[in-house]
């Protein structure tokens, strides 16, 4: 993989200079140097451990599969003890001397303390275990038994049983720990969600397994599956029961809300602010967009540009659809120089699960400690109980698509995680941040499109702008309705009117963001690395520098974006974000 290398802040190069030095250190500054050095591996390491071993979930999407089969302690005992764990982890990172560490390994730490903010926010603060259904929806996500190929699948047959052994138990403990009432938006994601794993574990596991010629573990498998299905099935019933007492009150209020921003992405923006510069991106996109309908559709409304851009369907389906745009849009990457590819890897594209289809594409990326393996491109289909109209407008037109596609895999999320997975830092390769993996995977649509992707097409043009309109709302929605008293159909009417989305996904989009507020980060992410390129560009070479800050930028795994603008431009960095 190419890289720029400096002998400074990056983690690759640090790191190198690490191990080699820049120069000859005399030899007692060796020895002042060791002790705080292996106290700080003591320290990172141990934190990894412990976090692999309280989060069974993500130790084996990470590849560590001693832990397969294995939920959280979910109990308000276990929650507990982890908050703990995390506060004596973050005690001892601070006992380190940071001054007295390489620069690499000085980073290194602000990293690790971050991503500890990050999660003690979520849990004491957000308090998001007592609060949101979504924690355990995401944790209870079996897919890695069923659709990565790490072992044989009879192997993976018993780790699923094993799971399944574990839904029961964790089912009760979340009942046990979300208080009512609960939000309206909350309670209907909780209904599909659990349902929607009931379903999966119905229906479809049982065809994944059928083909494992094993009596004994297909009766085993038998009764977990059932047992587990009937808990997923008897929680949604649960949550149906609170239908009628749900209430609005989904906001996490001012204070709340900036703390979160400062404590997961270390932005400190007044939200006044912050608002305004939203603002004023969705509206230098309004612009843009009127200007690219008024070539794709001269003198019709941007209502129907978007009509048309959205009738234009993929031929043979969204996923053979984006299955040929990999192929492209991988080319392409290539041949413009635009970011260094690392490997010869590639995404797979698929159908998403039933229980998993909040999002409309999403992609699951093999961890770090995983043998060579496929990361999965998935793509949901339409709600079946909408109506037919809604389910064919769910559809994305090919160019929306395409730009999907560009987000999920090329150059996106999943070239994000192929240089991440080469970090020389277990930190760097196991926790990428949320506005750092959003906003580089929105920021490549907008890039792509500015480096001619589709030979500059109108249509092309608006697909882009689609995305970029609909990420534009999310943030505006984010802080109305979290800080600014903004309603859930406000927030819908706005998708459809300055998104100019269909009613499913303006339904799907407004609810998500009571329950998901930190969705804001696709567009402060991307509009943090925007500002960050222009000022790391400006004394590089300007847009030929393009290539050099791509890999630069991703050199460093997934960190707080303020955290990587401070190491690429140094000490005198006006710490300007926006």
């Amino acid at each position: 993989m190419t890289k720029t290398r400096i002998c400074s802040f990056t983690i690759a190069a640090a790191l190198a200079t690490f191990a080699a030095g820049c120069k000859r250190a005399e030899p007692v500054a060796q020895e002042a140097a060791v002790a705080p050095a292996a106290a700080w591996a003591t320290v990172r390491d141990g934190f990894i451990e412990d976090r692999l071993r309280s989060n069974p979930p993500f130790a084996v999407d990470s590849g560590r599969h001693e832990y397969d089969g294995k939920l959280p302690d979910w109990s308000k005992a276990g929650i507990a003890a982890n908050i703990a764990r995390l506060h004596a982890a973050r005690d001892a990172a601070q006992k380190v001397d940071a001054a007295r560490l390489d620069p690499a390994l000085a980073f290194e730490r602000e990293y690790l303390l971050a991503r500890i903010d990050r999660d003690l926010f979520w849990l004491e603060t957000g308090e998001l275990p007592f609060t949101n259904p979504t924690y355990y929806l995401d944790g209870l996500n079996p897919s890695v038994y069923l659709t990565r190929d790490y072992a044989p699948l009879a192997d993976r047959m018993r780790a699923y049983v094993a799971y399944a052994g574990a839904v029961p138990a964790a089912a009760t403990s979340i009942k046990e720990n979300l208080g009512l009432p609960l939000p309206q938006t909350f309670v209907e994601r909780a209904i599909s969600g659990f349902a929607g794993y009931a379903d999966f574990f119905n229906d479809d596991v049982p065809k994944i397994f059928a083909s494992v010629d094993d009596a004994a573990l297909q009766a085993e498998f038998k009764t977990a599956n059932k047992a587990a299905a009937d808990a997923m099935r008897d929680l949604a019933k649960y949550f149906e029961g609170q239908r009628a007492t749900a209430t609005q009150g989904f906001a996490l209020g001012a204070e709340k809300f900036a703390k979160m921003l400062a404590a997961t992405e270390g932005v400190t923006t007044p939200l006044a602010e912050l608002e305004k510069i939203g603002r004023a991106d969705l509206d230098r996109n309004l612009a843009a967009v009127k200007a690219a309908c008024e070539k794709f559709t001269p003198g019709k409304s941007i209502p129907a540009c978007f009509a048309k851009l959205a009738a234009d369907k993929p031929k043979g389906g969204p996923v053979a659809a984006a299955t040929e745009q990999l192929v492209e849009l991988r080319k392409f990457v290539i041949d413009k120089q635009i970011v260094s590819v690392p490997n010869e890897e590639q995404a797979l594209v698929r159908e998403a699960p039933p229980y998993n289809r909040a999002n409309s594409a999403y992609i699951e990326i093999p961890g770090p400690f995983e043998k060579p393996l496929p990361a999965i491109y998935y793509i949901a289909p339409p709600d079946p109980t909408w109506s037919k109209a809604d389910q064919l407008a769910y559809i994305p037109g090919k160019d929306d698509l395409l730009f999907t596609s560009v987000h999920e895999v090329w150059p996106g999320h999943f070239l994000n995680f192929l240089h991440a997975n080469e970090s020389k830092s277990m930190i760097g390769r196991l926790f990428v941040g949320y506005a750092f993996a959003e906003g580089w995977a929105h920021y490549t649509e907008e890039m792509m499109w500015d480096t001619g992707l589709d030979a500059g097409s109108a249509e092309a043009h608006v697909g882009q702008l689609s995305n970029a309109l609909l990420r534009n709302v999310r943030f505006i929605s984010a802080i109305g309705l979290h800080t600014g008293g903004m309603t859930v159909e406000q927030s819908e009417q706005m998708f459809r009117e300055q998104a100019f989305q269909d009613p499913g996904n303006a339904r799907q989009q407004a609810a998500r963001g009571t329950y998901d507020p930190a969705y804001l980060n696709y567009t402060m992410g991307k509009l943090m690395i925007m500002k960050l390129r222009s000022d790391w560009t400006a004394t590089r070479g300007g847009r030929g520098a393009w290539k050099a800050f791509h890999d630069e930028f991703l050199s460093y795994g997934g960190p707080p974006i303020p955290m990587v603008r401070k190491a690429m431009l140094g000490p005198d960095d006006d710490g300007v974000l926006f």
